[in-house]
């Protein structure tokens, strides 16, 4: 075989560790902690984990959970997630310096929530979001104020969904 390290069924697995932003971090090194598979968290549960990894820094992290909560939404809802796992890793290409990556991923995810922003499920500020996404790209070529994190919910964080 290929020597790589791979799950019961025979899926590859990456052991490595990484680093805050999802580098890989050579073997052996200190990484921050994963996000597990199957973490069964409800939509809001979701956005507010998210949230918190966002707040962190890590933002390839929050895409993870966001990735989790697409593979098992109904298809009514799966763009809304894609489109904030891509928001996600959008940023994550900007921390990590890559503003051609961070521009089309910014752009993908903010086309995919936007037909979510007349009735926000989740209490998610699709506008706010909207309106984040297109800054960033906006500064892009000005050099982008890569401090700046998504506020997912508004200020009320309602749970309200539609």
């Amino acid at each position: 075989m290929d020597g790589r390290e791979r799950d019961a069924s025979g899926r590859p697995l990456n052991a490595r560790p990484r680093d805050g932003l999802g580098r890989l971090l050579p073997r052996g090194a200190t990484g921050v902690p994963r996000v597990p598979e199957g973490l069964g968290l409800t939509p809001v549960e979701a956005v507010a984990r998210a949230q918190e990894l966002l707040d962190a820094g890590m933002p390839f992290h929050a895409h993870e959970v966001f990735e989790e909560v697409w593979k098992s939404a109904p298809e009514a809802e799966r763009e809304l997630w894609q489109g904030l796992a891509q928001l996600a890793v959008g940023l994550t290409h900007l921390l990590r310096g890559n503003a051609v990556g961070a521009r089309s991923l910014l752009e993908r995810g903010a086309g995919r929530v936007r037909p979510y922003a007349a009735e926000p499920p989740y209490g998610l500020d699709v506008a706010g979001l909207l309106g984040w996404a297109s800054g960033l790209v906006g500064e892009l070529d000005g050099g982008p104020d890569a401090q700046r994190i998504p506020r997912l919910t508004g200020p009320t964080g309602s749970t309200r969904r539609s």
